[in-house]
């Protein structure tokens, strides 16, 4: 992995960056209560200030003039810092299902509040776009949700431009211990769990250059609110990048370039 990007990344979740007020006016709803909680609020916000970040620093542009696709928008927060960020160029879709994780099968505030278009994805993964349409694509716990990840993976590798980037954070790790105590207790929510073997392998054969991988989130973040919740982040942050802890971390994150 390359040393620049190592050391943005760890620069960027490291700030303690301010939360998005109007996502937590937002966050009234039931469906968006993670969002009230800063623990959790925090991590989607240093997450979208890092595609910012990286963006501009191997795209060589402001982020402006960078186009995004939101894959699998759901409730519209990362669609809303995106666009707050400074993106002019930003597309939100998501598959037409009412299961409650999809855009189309929930009330959303913050779709409806920001005005976040939402374009209607019909097939399992084919995308309505041309080829080469976007600078960069965001999977935020995405594609281990997907019927077929290797074929959603193809496609946006199509719809990226040469050198265009896709950054997939929120990916289950295989020996995560909240995975593991969710599926002792019959919960499956993600049945498909993924390691750093795997993610290299899938990757390497959807065309992709992986640029930096890492794992994240030791302390779960959406279901608890810690008193001092920076003080936590700091301590993850140090445990799932300094010590062997990482393999138990929730997520599994990287990001991939198109050659």
């Amino acid at each position: 992995m390359e040393p620049s990007i190592r050391s943005l990344r760890l620069d960027v979740f490291s700030k303690d960056w301010p939360l998005d007020q109007e996502i937590t006016a937002a966050a009234s709803s039931p469906s968006l209560t993670f969002l009230k909680n800063p623990a959790s609020q925090s991590v989607y916000i240093y997450l979208t200030r890092f595609v910012r970040a990286l963006s501009e620093h191997l795209l060589k542009r402001r982020f402006s003039d960078v186009s995004i696709l939101d894959w699998g928008c759901g409730k519209g927060h990362v669609s809303k810092l995106l666009r707050d960020l400074g993106t002019e160029d930003l597309e939100s879709c998501d598959i037409v299902s009412d299961r409650g994780d999809s855009a189309f099968g929930q009330d959303s505030p913050i779709l409806r509040e920001f005005n976040i278009q939402v374009t209607p994805l019909k097939h399992e993964y084919k995308l309505p776009y041309k080829e080469s349409r976007f600078d960069a694509v965001i999977s935020m716990g995405v594609l281990e949700h997907v019927p077929n990840d290797r074929e959603s993976l193809a496609e946006i590798w199509r719809v990226l431009k040469p050198g265009g980037l896709f950054f997939c954070f929120h990916l289950p790790n295989d020996f995560g211990w909240v995975h593991r105590v969710a599926h002792l207790k019959g919960d499956h929510y993600h049945d498909r769990l993924y390691n750093e073997q795997l993610v290299q392998e899938m990757m390497a054969s959807a065309r992709f250059d992986l640029v930096d991988l890492w794992y994240r989130q030791i302390f779960p973040k959406n279901s608890v609110n810690y008193p001092n919740y920076r003080m936590f982040e700091r301590v993850d942050q140090f445990l799932t990048e300094r010590t062997p802890l990482r393999r138990f971390a929730t997520d599994i994150e990287f990001v991939g370039v198109k050659h």
